[in-house]
């Protein structure tokens, strides 16, 4: 999870820490919205201290409660609870066949959804582990009625919006001031593409990086603008494709590529709005560090995004990282814009 470690959340836990009890209406919105139907299974994420599992399990499901805080755990099983287990986890990066069954009726996600960094892969892949007609409940605190020194634990609408996307059914309801989203139907929808806006007067000549981690996922930046784009931009004046992808993957995420191995793989050239747009496709073969947001006032955050996922992203790509994309998986996305592809071949 963002920015958080999990000695820090045992360091919490251990000290007596808790947080926001279940409510009422929490209590009410649940029984109402995804009663438990006979032989219902449960995926509690980010359990903590385990109330919401027990509440679930005394509704009628059986319930799986994961949480990657030890501590966490310990004191939620000293709880007696009947239809719950409780299993260490690490919902973003453990492999979750490690979960106790394959599927759910239910997956809720009670306070904790802000502190996810790769928000959309771990949705597609909790998605997944729904069974026909089942429902992800996502309760969170919303931005705007949180003091401004506690943004960090909650969603905007933004956020909000970008977690609805994709379903079928995507109703909100109001649980004493936190929000409530029952998620079902994934239905993740075409793939869509789009730019920016007018560019500035410039020649439009940049570099697209496609940078993957240890597991193969690609980086891609949620963008002020409402799109996901991989890092890059615009060569500085005598500077090279492949110095232009270095240098920008540097300023835009902190990661530091190695030279040697950043190859520009294809040139590409389309317009936008009149002004014509040349782009290196540039594959990063190593690099160095984590990903952090370094320009807020163009990229909201940085995920790493499993490659079969891009075509059901569910808000667009910006045109140019497409075509690199692309690039790099030829046939990957369908019904690109038309693009020129001038392949670079090494040697």
């Amino acid at each position: 999870m963002a920015d958080v470690k999990p000695d820090e959340w045992d360091a919490h836990y251990a000290g007596g820490g808790r947080f926001r009890e279940l409510g009422d209406a929490e209590r009410r919105l649940l029984a109402e919205h995804v009663p438990a139907p006979v032989g219902g299974l449960a995926l509690d994420v980010g359990c903590g201290l385990g109330e919401l599992a027990r509440h679930l399990a005394a509704s009628g499901y059986r319930v799986a409660g994961v949480d990657w805080s030890g501590a966490a755990l310990a004191r939620a099983g000293q709880a007696d609870a009947t239809g719950v287990t409780y299993r260490c986890l690490d919902i973003e990066r453990d492999d979750l066949a490690r979960l106790p069954h394959p599927a759910y009726d239910l997956i809720t996600v009670r306070l904790c959804w802000a502190f996810v960094r790769d928000r959309t892969r771990v949705l597609n892949r909790l998605r997944e582990r729904l069974r026909p007609g089942g429902a992800l409940c996502v309760i969170t605190p919303v931005a705007d009625a949180v003091p401004e020194d506690r943004r960090a634990i909650a969603l905007d609408e933004e956020e909000i919006g970008l977690l609805r996307a994709g379903w079928t059914s995507a109703a909100r309801y109001d649980a004493d001031g936190l929000a409530m989203l029952v998620l079902r139907g994934p239905s993740p929808g075409a793939p869509a593409y789009t730019g920016k806006g007018r560019p500035s007067p410039h020649a439009l000549t940049g570099a697209g990086v496609v940078v993957t981690d240890a597991a193969g996922r690609v980086l891609l930046g949620w963008s002020v603008r409402g799109v996901w784009e991989l890092p890059g931009g615009k060569n500085e004046a005598d500077e090279d494709f492949a110095a232009a992808a270095v240098r920008e993957l540097e300023e835009e995420t902190s990661l530091k590529a190695d030279p040697e191995g950043t190859r520009v793989r294809a040139v590409l050239m389309d317009c936008a709005h009149g002004v014509p747009r040349v782009t290196a496709a540039v594959r990063v073969a190593s690099f160095t560090g984590t990903p952090v947001v370094t320009e807020p006032r163009l990229i909201h955050r940085w995920e790493w995004h499993e490659v079969d996922d891009l075509p059901r992203l569910g808000r667009p790509l910006f045109t140019p990282s497409a075509h690199v994309l692309d690039t790099v998986w030829p046939g990957l996305l369908p019904g690109l814009p038309p693009v020129h592809r001038y392949r670079v071949t090494d040697g």
